[in-house]
């Protein structure tokens, strides 16, 4: 349930946000007759995720019990990781021009004359974040249905899913609505360390699948057996695998990436952090806020 209400919180924020900022700026150019063209482009990116991602997931429970749902798995797990990096650092670095170059690309699309320029961009933004959110999901339910007991874990990742979604398009309509101040620096600060945290356990996984079909044959020795306390395919377990990656007979590799993986990812980033922070942006006053403001 964490792991699908973070990731949607976060991908629907920006997603979200996204709409927000466009919306704003045609009404406050008084464009309001392009509301429609951006509304088309986010029903088309979405009906291109939902499609693609039940295709997806269906396709992959066709070989359920096999290696190539393993290797299906083990893609996924390595494609979500690498793409939760990129992004956490590509919007640390575009939070604070996000809003201009927008409004850029918008005044670019309205030049032109074509009615479904927005619509394009609409579609492009939140097709995009869909398709991050897709693929993370798919990563999320193969790890957790590999470990669960019961259905019920299915049950409380949609649950997740959905309430980390309603927050997003809540603070979303409230950035619209009553112009409210968002610190996107910290905001992505902080959801992109536990998003790194989340990565990590997926490489674990991924490693863990490649030593069980033989394609890593160093550090296969268990560390430690934590069955007896914790075992995975509890709720404790699924929500500590979930969040930390945990793991109740981790190998010595799937320890040594976990760790490599946080250590290297999140110093980075929180050291790009403190490195933006003492040196202001190129035309920023050292007393500029961090903050973006969506403008009606």
């Amino acid at each position: 349930m964490i792991p699908t209400f973070v990731i949607f919180l976060r991908e629907g924020i920006e997603a979200s946000m996204i709409v927000a900022i466009l919306l704003s700026y045609l009404s406050r150019i008084n464009q309001r007759e392009h509301f429609r063209d951006v509304y088309l482009g986010v029903a088309a990116a979405l009906v291109l995720v939902v499609l693609g991602g039940i295709g997806a997931f269906l396709l992959i429970k066709q070989y359920e019990g096999s290696n190539v749902q393993t290797y299906f798995e083990t893609a996924t797990y390595v494609i979500a990781a690498a793409v939760l990096t990129g992004m956490t650092f590509w919007m640390h670095k575009h939070a604070r021009t996000m809003a201009k170059e927008l409004q850029e690309r918008s005044d670019v699309a309205l030049s032109r004359g074509s009615r479904w320029g927005l619509g394009v961009l609409a579609f492009q933004a939140v097709g995009r974040e869909g398709l991050e959110t897709m693929v993370f999901t798919l990563a999320i339910v193969f790890a957790s249905t590999r470990q669960a007991a019961t259905p019920v874990h299915g049950d409380l990742l949609l649950v997740g899913a959905a309430l980390g979604l309603a927050v997003a398009l809540g603070l979303a309509y409230a950035m619209y609505k009553m112009g409210t101040k968002l610190n996107l620096k910290l905001f992505f600060r902080v959801l992109g360390i536990v998003l790194m945290i989340f990565a990590a356990g997926l490489l674990a996984d991924a490693v863990e699948n490649m030593q069980q079909l033989g394609w890593l044959t160093l550090g296969n020795h268990v560390m430690w057996n934590s069955s007896g306390l914790v075992t995975e395919s509890s709720s404790t377990g699924d929500v500590l695998h979930s969040l930390l990656g945990y793991a109740d007979h981790p190998t010595v590799l799937q320890a040594v990436v976990w760790l490599t993986y946080v250590v290297i990812s999140i110093s980075t980033f929180v050291g790009l952090g403190r490195g933006h922070h003492r040196r202001p942006p190129v035309g920023e006053g050292a007393n500029s806020s961090p903050t973006t403001k969506v403008e009606r």
